[in-house]
């Protein structure tokens, strides 16, 4: 009996959703058409809805918001996915 193997994905494995921004500025999703599969159903999480306030100095937040430019977003965009990413590290280990 043959069994159909799936071929292996061309978009890679991301270490990181900076890794993955990286690489979605200098790729179309168009070049992997073939590679995606329609969605029926979707479950959107709850939006964001609590704040956490954080004390930080005013070089903190000049250095936060002049990386987050660099990148597209806002410094509490930036801080809040530095976290995210720290928190899952944290988990994993």
């Amino acid at each position: 009996m043959a069994t159909t193997k799936k071929p292996k994905s061309r978009i890679p494995r991301f270490k990181s959703r900076e890794e993955e921004a990286l690489f979605w500025d200098t790729h179309s999703t168009t070049e992997f058409e073939d590679e995606f599969v329609e969605v029926k159903n979707v479950k959107v999480a709850r939006p964001l809805i609590h704040t956490l306030a954080v004390r930080l100095d005013a070089r903190t937040i000049d250095q936060l918001s002049a990386i987050g430019r660099t990148k597209g977003m806002g410094a509490s965009t930036l801080a809040r996915m530095w976290l995210l990413e720290r928190l899952e590290k944290e988990s994993s280990s």
